[in-house]
């Protein structure tokens, strides 16, 4: 659905909540609690669209049960005040925007405040997280990016950047990881994670002595390197074009679209970008996303300016969103 499908279907609360319980409960609304099918529901009355009520209510029939929720309640949406219509068109605009959606633009569009966009705005990005054990097999190009601040040149370039590994099937899916270093160890670490060694037939790289397979499980895996400061880029089939690709649209959201964003959710703009790139031509990108919202749990704000993410130097010269 594009915005103006979107802004057309869910005008209203009931047409928003009738659509995310049929995503939520396809074969009838059950028990969230006891799983029974004898249900009751309850029809309220909400004043204002702030009011952080749902018009639809249910009730378990079950005598042992009893328990009351809506088709919000467990879920990413749950006890939020905004609208669930506010909440379709954000998730329709970011969805649809390839190199990102600023929360201060976010905010614009849907006439709410920063705090208010950037919050709803993570939230949308914690659905976008790939489930672990789908890795990456065939043909895998590998290379590493630094974001953050400015600099001249490549000495000490950790000083004030943040390192992020870019890992890409030919013709499969993309994945993008922030690490603490370019140790090798480290970045060995996040390969292992996210490429399958038995299911890998071919590795591409740089020159950098950051990639060294010989003493890992990757030692079998035929690793070839494109040498970029002799000025190769492409030699028959070993390059790693494809993953620099990707590089390149996430610096442009980072320079272009978001200006300054925070080291500490680095990874959650990662996944949003590796969600987005991987569901390019999916024609059913906004249902499949408010399906997975309906799946996620829920996110209280404290605990999205709470969590710890390694943050290893002081970077001078690179502001926060948040």
């Amino acid at each position: 659905m594009k915005l103006i499908e979107v802004t057309k279907a869910f005008a209203t609360e009931e047409q928003c909540l009738e659509y995310l319980e049929a995503k939520r409960w396809p074969n009838g609304v059950r028990c969230l609690t006891c799983g029974s099918k004898e249900i009751s529901r309850i029809t309220r009355t909400v004043t204002k669209k702030s009011d952080n009520k749902r018009a639809k209510l249910y009730q378990c029939l079950e005598k042992t049960c009893k328990a009351q929720f809506s088709a919000t309640t467990g879920t990413i949406f749950n006890g939020s005040h905004l609208s669930l219509d506010k909440w379709y068109m954000a998730i329709a605009l970011i969805v649809d925007a390839k190199k990102g959606m600023s929360a201060l633009q976010l905010s614009r569009h849907l006439q709410v405040n920063y705090r208010t966009a950037w919050y709803l705005a993570h939230r949308i990005r914690e659905a976008m997280l790939d489930p672990d054990g789908l890795k990456l097999t065939g043909t895998v190009e590998i290379d590493e990016t630094y974001i953050g601040g400015k600099q001249r040149g490549n000495k000490r370039k950790l000083l004030n950047k943040d390192v992020v590994i870019g890992m890409r099937q030919r013709g499969g899916p993309l994945r993008l990881v922030q690490v603490k270093d370019n140790r090798q160890g480290t970045v060995y670490e996040a390969i292992a994670q996210h490429v399958d060694h038995k299911g890998a037939k071919a590795i591409m790289t740089d020159e950098s002595r950051i990639y060294d397979f010989r003493l890992t499980k990757f030692h079998k895996v035929p690793h070839s390197r494109i040498k970029h400061e002799s000025g190769e880029y492409v030699k028959g089939h070993i390059h790693t074009n494809t993953v620099e690709n990707s590089f390149s649209l996430l610096k442009r959201a980072v320079m272009g679209t978001y200006h300054q964003l925070s080291i500490k959710h680095l990874q959650r703009y990662l996944n949003e970008f590796s969600y987005r790139f991987n569901r390019r031509e999916d024609a059913e990108l906004f249902e499949n996303t408010v399906m997975r919202m309906a799946g996620a749990k829920p996110m209280p704000y404290s605990k999205l300016i709470e969590e710890n993410a390694f943050t290893p130097f002081v970077r001078p010269n690179f502001s926060t969103e948040k």
